[in-house]
């Protein structure tokens, strides 16, 4: 990140939303700033190792798109007060973990049938929360799941066709798509529905593909090499991990430069490529209406 990116960096945070100082989170791992540390188990080392230096309930080397989006990325794990609701920027990442239970469990078909359900279900969300007295939504789809490099560790069975030219799984791209495609639907819906909301959909899918297939371009490398982890012979040992293979104790450990990686652990991103994808669509160049984040607050 050059000198120029930190001052757009800083000059959008210093008038996000104007008054509205509070950002609140909803979101898988991709935007998890310590949940699932705090309630299951702590993310181990070399997570975090590009910015705090340790591990710090991010699923990256270091930060996420919402630490850059918030002001201070330690400082958003309180919960709202009943005051805050209507003066805080609701911003959500979802529909991963959907998309990949899905691939594991039901047939394409069927997952494809249940998408209008997790929508829905997304929707009434969003609703209950304006009821509650919140107005200003951001609202990221899901990115292209065919393309993490996760997906495709196990295909055996790579038969011609599975593949795009960019080296991702054609359905499961097509199965984002379509999800965003029903997602951004829904979105419009709502707009008619809760009549005092802003409600910006951000197109995260194209920003990350977009970085995928321009990897090389933006000085990253393979964007289907791993960073953290130990994958080779069809061993797999993932990021902070250790097996015991042969009689040799084999750690999943870090490369020597995430800062060119694309890929932290093979399912989520790195910090640099976060914050390539966060300078990308702050500006609102990649979201429904096409504002940007200082904006995002305001009804249109």
């Amino acid at each position: 990140m050059g000198r120029k990116d930190f001052m757009l960096y800083d000059f959008i945070l210093n008038f996000l939303c104007s008054e509205k100082e509070t950002i609140y989170n909803f979101g898988d791992s991709n935007s998890d700033t310590g949940a699932i540390s705090a309630a299951f188990w702590p993310t181990p080392s070399p997570y975090g190792t590009s910015y705090f230096g340790k591990p710090a309930g991010r699923n990256s080397d270091g930060r996420l798109i919402i630490d850059f989006i918030a002001r201070n990325p330690m400082e958003r794990n309180k919960l709202p007060r009943p005051q805050e609701f209507s003066r805080a920027l609701y911003t959500f990442d979802i529909g991963q973990n959907d998309l990949a239970t899905g691939f594991r469990k039901f047939s394409m078909p069927q997952l494809r049938s249940a998408i209008p359900d997790i929508v829905n279900q997304f929707a009434a969300a969003i609703t209950r929360l304006y009821q509650q007295g919140t107005r200003a939504f951001w609202i990221h789809n899901t990115g292209p799941i065919g393309c993490l490099p996760a997906t495709a560790m196990y295909f055996r069975n790579r038969r011609p066709g599975l593949f795009n030219k960019y080296g991702c799984i054609r359905s499961q791209n097509a199965m984002a798509v379509e999800f965003n495609k029903q997602l951004k639907a829904r979105i419009n819906t709502l707009r008619a529905e809760l009549p005092h909301a802003a409600l910006t959909y951000v197109d995260i899918y194209s920003a990350k593909y977009h970085l995928i297939r321009n990897a090389i371009i933006y000085g990253f490398n393979d964007p289907f090499k791993i960073c953290c982890g130990h994958h080779k012979n069809n061993v797999h040992v993932w990021c902070g991990q250790r097996l015991m293979i042969n009689g040799t104790n084999i750690f999943g450990a870090a490369c020597g430069s995430p800062a060119t990686c694309v890929s932290w652990d093979g399912v989520h991103y790195s910090q640099a490529a976060n914050q390539w994808i966060a300078n990308h669509i702050l500006n609102g160049s990649f979201s429904d209406p096409p504002i940007p984040i200082s904006s995002a607050c305001l009804k249109r």
